[in-house]
């Protein structure tokens, strides 16, 4: 494997093994012969039987923070995923609340992939703005990825404002490095001097994320075009009056993210929100989103107090499906739209120069994000007991509260590209 390389220097990971029903402490290793792959499933079959079934999952609680789940069957025959899962929280937020879908991601794919729930952006650290929290998560990303050598493969799944931490993350950790490099160097072999010297002019080159191939991106209920006017905050109601009243005074209760969310940062000129929509000298927002092989955000049609659902499904309000063509699907009965990978056809697909007078700010973020398709899953829970919180059903923060959004999870799971 290539080691992750940035400008970022981590901090020494160590990990202590905390919960499982058959301790141990031993190294993994990639690859397993059949033997012990039939082992894991016929230990996995009895234990679908067996009403303990906590004990399947394996908690590591790390140092430089977060804790990564794997499946304690896999990790006793020594087989090592090689895709790992990034799960970010959102405001106010913390690890637990990927809890849920954390135990069914290992559940379902045990010898597949590794999930991290980070922690390094919890409670009030949530309030820091989005680039510090961004800077925060690439630091976390890259100690994971060194303390996990075995990992080849990298996909982040967030909730609310995590999605758009996720995505100032992973331009810190973009990289497009010679294929003749990803070939031919070992996981020892490539140090930052020499990688610092290599360069795309002559060889085709891939993108990685922290050194990995990028597969998934994937967001629940977040505010990609921010929360600034246009019914983006559905609790205001859509008013001019409370909406300015928002824009004015949000930095005062949740700090300088207030100022990122609503777009009356100055920070450099541009609002950051509006700065991520498109590639910079220092940072690659729009090549980093588009080296995953998909991209996907899962939006509430209806019922989402905190994020309206245009900004978390990426659309202007003549875009949003009319309510005949929403459909009941009896497997995933809360998902009620489905639109497969599209991008901005009306659009310029060349990086879009945004200039500092802009009239329209979220039409020039639409412009920007959509240089990329999107998958798009509209959610409803209008029928639900749990819509009036909507906001973290989507997600299952909290299963006996948000247990109506299992459905949700599993779409998500189901769907997941290894």
């Amino acid at each position: 494997m290539i080691a992750a390389v940035s400008p970022l220097s981590p901090p020494k990971h160590t990990a202590v093994f905390i919960h499982t029903t058959n301790p141990f402490s031993f190294p993994l290793h990639s690859g397993a012969d059949p033997a012990k792959m039939d082992w894991i499933r016929k230990t996995m079959n009895f234990r679908c039987f067996n009403k303990r079934t906590d004990s399947k999952v394996l908690k590591v609680e790390v140092e430089s923070g977060g804790e990564d789940f794997m499946d304690a069957a896999v990790a006793e025959a020594r087989v090592s995923p090689q895709h790992l899962v990034i799960m970010v929280n959102g405001i106010i937020g913390s690890s637990a609340d990927w809890r849920y879908a954390a135990d069914q991601f290992v559940k379902k794919l045990p010898d597949k992939i590794l999930v991290h729930r980070s922690e390094c952006n919890h409670s009030k650290l949530t309030f820091d703005g989005v680039d510090l929290m961004g800077d925060r998560l690439a630091e976390e990303v890259l100690a994971v990825v060194r303390h996990r050598p075995e990992v080849r493969k990298i996909s982040f799944v967030a909730h609310s404002l995590g999605g758009l931490v996720a995505r100032y993350a992973i331009a810190r950790l973009y990289e497009n490095l010679p294929k003749s490099a990803l070939s031919n160097l070992t996981e020892n072999s490539l140090d930052e001097e020499h990688t610092s010297s290599m360069h795309c002019l002559e060889q085709p080159c891939e993108a990685r994320i922290a050194g990995l191939e990028p597969v998934n991106f994937i967001t629940f209920a977040t505010p990609h075009l921010g929360s600034r006017g246009n019914k983006q905050l559905p609790i205001l109601c859509g008013l001019p009056f409370l909406e300015r009243r928002a824009s004015q005074t949000a930095h005062l209760i949740v700090g300088r993210t207030g100022k990122h969310l609503f777009l009356t940062d100055n920070d450099n000129g541009i609002p950051l929100l509006l700065q991520m929509v498109n590639d910079s000298d220092g940072l690659r927002f729009i090549s980093a989103l588009r080296a995953f092989k998909r991209r996907v955000v899962y939006a509430n049609a209806n019922y989402d107090h905190i994020v309206g659902w245009g900004t978390s499904s990426i659309r202007r309000q003549n875009e949003l499906p009319k309510s005949n063509l929403l459909v009941t699907d009896n497997k995933y009965p809360h998902i009620v739209y489905v639109e497969r990978e599209r991008g901005d056809h009306n659009s310029d697909k060349k990086t879009l120069v945004v200039g500092k007078q802009t009239t329209d700010l979220e039409e020039e973020m639409i412009k920007g994000l959509t240089q990329v398709p999107w998958e798009r899953v509209d959610v409803s829970f209008h029928k639900s007991k749990q819509r009036y919180i909507a906001h973290n059903t989507i997600q299952v923060k909290s299963y006996w509260l948000n247990s109506d959004g299992a459905d949700v999870v599993f779409h998500m799971i189901d769907n997941f590209l290894l």
